[in-house]
């Protein structure tokens, strides 16, 4: 593997929103730092009770802008259906080639949603898999052959179920950003103008008060005014005992 990476960071999410209800703030504060964020949404969120395939594309483009990040694209897979098994895997093997992140963000290790838990294992595995010279993938774009790429970190964000975050990033000040990016998924979330909607577990607008208060309880004990939670399943080493402080 040579030293070149084409993006700092790379947020995957199983669906259109999960990154930006979970990791919004993270992303864009490294935006903001002028590093290079991509998205990837491995489905369309074609199962979801409210809006169709076509308004989330609307809106993740929209959610996109706000964001102020370099790259977005959707690997297509089945929402609800797709499966951590070898088509999959080389189809994440193949974007983390493509896009050689330094970083990727994934979904929670476990949560509400059985797609949120897959999607993190298989993204996960997929990143260690994607390093290993004898699996052969084609870049999809360009038609080449790749070569073999491992990011040097994974780490998944908290969902819907509360878990205790291994550290903690603190996005005061760019929690605003965050909220603008989740509500440009209009069909998703609480709409006033549209009370016949079909009702969900995130369609209240109690729930929109939750995540901006989530944000605030998950930074507390760091002393954020707001922060947002990642785990990690491996070991994390610091060569500067300072930069914890």
């Amino acid at each position: 593997m040579d030293g070149a990476h084409e993006f700092d960071l790379v947020a995957f999410g199983a669906h259109p929103d999960d990154v930006e209800l979970s990791a919004g703030g993270t992303v864009a504060l490294e935006v903001s730092r002028g590093r290079r964020v991509a998205l990837v949404d491995l489905t369309r969120g074609q199962l979801g009770t409210r809006g169709t395939v076509a308004t989330r594309e609307e809106e993740a483009a929209a959610a996109s802008a706000i964001l102020g990040i370099a790259h977005r694209e959707n690997l297509g897979m089945q929402d609800g259906w797709f499966e951590v098994d070898q088509a999959h895997l080389l189809q994440v093997v193949e974007a983390v080639r493509r896009l050689r992140p330094r970083v990727v963000l994934a979904n929670a290790l476990e949560d509400r949603h059985p797609d949120h838990g897959r999607g993190a294992e298989l993204v996960a595995r997929a990143c260690f898999l994607a390093g290993l010279l004898r699996i052969e993938t084609t870049d999809r774009i360009t038609g080449e052959s790749q070569t073999p790429w491992r990011p040097s970190s994974v780490y998944h964000y908290i969902q819907d179920r509360d878990r205790t975050p291994d550290f903690v990033v603190d996005v005061t000040g760019f929690e605003e950003v965050k909220m603008r990016s989740v509500l440009a998924y209009a069909t998703q979330f609480h709409r006033p103008s549209d009370p016949d909607a079909p009702a969900t577990p995130i369609s209240s607008p109690e729930f929109l008060e939750h995540l901006r208060g989530r944000m605030r309880t998950i930074g507390r004990p760091a002393g954020f005014a707001y922060a947002e939670g990642f785990e990690s399943s491996r070991l994390i080493g610091v060569t500067d005992l300072f930069a914890l402080s």
